[in-house]
């Protein structure tokens, strides 16, 4: 069948197979010479497909046991944030690290070793999790943890699925209060602006900034600042109080077509920046938001990824080191506002420090940009892979479709490890992706 990550580019012909449990799963994996794990499919590349044998992990969906005195969870591989959230967060329990979307299974999320708005205080997704269970190309199952196996577990953690399948985890959940985020918005004309207030709210659990990517001159990176809190029980009203995990619901909404192409051109999306800055300026101060709101407000519109049309879309995210963060984003900004070819999901985030074998994060500023797939674009994503390098920053493998293996080899010194490990665990011949084959991984 055709398969694609979320951004629908590139689509690839690929062989794929849901064992219904673990011992089919070993069957399948001692039948096939190379294959990949794949989760719920979103991530946005080829990092999930392989096209001889892709292994969907969608029938490992169970929970397992929990420990209410540690918020301790035990689940399958194939278990979404989203049903985490549905059946712990009415008890009080929510995910520690989440990315943007609720829709990202337990193993894609320590594939990818997945970060949310609150990296500079509570790490990557390595931070929650105790254990995992990863099958080899025998079959067996090898349980790995920071004690137990630690170079399985430490390549494991945004190894991409290319140190085996994993089957289980322990992860651990926080305890909140409420299902309520209190949300400070401050408006700032520029991106040094948004980073001073980055810098001056190292305390706040949650920070985000939308960017105006299209904006120039001394509104270069225009940007809405978000800071979140969850919101104790006694904080909230009368009415909330009664009942403080329960939120009001909304409409299901979905894009009910693939979009012409020409619908997302230079003027449309200025258009749309301008009038998201002045709608998120009218909101400055504190308010109060449900969660799903404020973590996951792209899930509100099922298949939003068909807006950028039938040619699909790229993401560019890259981290650039804190002492260069100012002039690469200065420089990543004017040549996408020159090209008119903005994104309206530019997003900033602060990295605190992170050492580890091979995860993307480390301590400086996070840029993520979507870009409809075409010419244009992707000589725009070049030249934006130049800029990066040239300010010794990496990029996000969850995120890439298109990187060269010169660019990647030339962004990150710990690839040599990574292979070298590959190499002498057996790992490289039995695990593969279309992204590991193009970037020699």
């Amino acid at each position: 069948m055709k398969l694609s990550g979320w951004g629908r580019y590139p689509i690839l012909e690929a062989n794929i197979h849901a064992p219904r449990n673990v011992a089919a799963l070993q069957e399948f994996v001692r039948s096939e010479p190379t294959l990949i794990a794949r989760g719920n499919g979103r991530a946005y590349g080829d990092s999930a497909i392989n096209s001889a044998a892709t292994v969907t992990t969608c029938h490992l969906n169970r929970m397992l046991a929990f420990d209410p005195e540690t918020g301790q969870l035990t689940a399958e591989a194939g278990v979404l944030l989203g049903d985490i959230i549905a059946a712990f967060l009415p008890r009080g329990w929510f995910p520690i690290v989440t990315p943007g979307t609720k829709f990202v299974t337990l193993g894609g999320a320590i594939a990818a070793d997945v970060h949310g708005k609150n990296h500079h205080k509570d790490g990557s997704f390595r931070s929650c999790v105790d254990w995992i269970d990863v099958m080899g190309a025998s079959g067996s199952v090898a349980r790995c943890s920071r004690a137990e196996n630690p170079m399985l577990f430490e390549y494991t953690l945004g190894g991409m699925g290319l140190t085996g399948i994993i089957t289980q985890t322990a992860i651990r959940l926080r305890p909140v209060e409420t299902a309520w985020i209190c949300q400070t918005i401050h408006p700032v004309r520029n991106f040094k602006a948004a980073m001073d207030m980055f810098e001056a709210n190292q305390g706040a659990t949650y920070s985000v900034a939308w960017i105006d990517c299209l904006a120039g001159g001394a509104d270069l990176g225009r940007s809405l600042v978000m800071f979140g809190e969850h919101v104790r029980r006694d904080d909230l009203s009368e009415t909330h109080r009664q009942m403080p995990f329960i939120v009001p619901k909304k409409p299901k909404r979905k894009a009910p077509f693939d979009f012409p192409g020409f619908v997302l051109n230079g003027l449309t999306v200025r258009t749309f920046n301008a009038l998201y800055y002045r709608a998120g300026s009218r909101k400055a101060g504190q308010q109060l938001v449900d969660w799903d709101a404020y973590f996951y407000p792209l899930d509100a519109i099922l298949e939003w990824n068909r807006i950028y049309g039938r040619k699909g879309f790229a993401q560019f995210q890259c981290v650039l080191p804190l002492d260069s963060s100012e002039a690469g984003l200065s420089a990543l900004l004017k040549v996408i506002s020159k090209a008119q070819a903005g994104s309206f999901l530019a997003v900033l985030k602060r990295f605190g420090a992170q050492d580890s074998a091979f995860s993307f994060p480390m301590e400086g500023y996070t840029l993520a940009l979507d870009f409809p797939i075409n010419a244009k674009t992707l000589r725009l994503l070049t030249e934006l892979d130049r800029i990066t390098l040239g300010h010794g920053g990496r990029f996000y493998l969850a995120k890439d479709s298109r990187m060269s293996a010169e660019t990647f080899a030339a962004s990150d010194n710990r690839i040599k490890a990574f292979r070298a490990e590959r190499k002498d665990n057996n790992w490289r011949d039995a695990f593969a992706s279309a992204q590991s084959e193009r970037l020699a991984l």
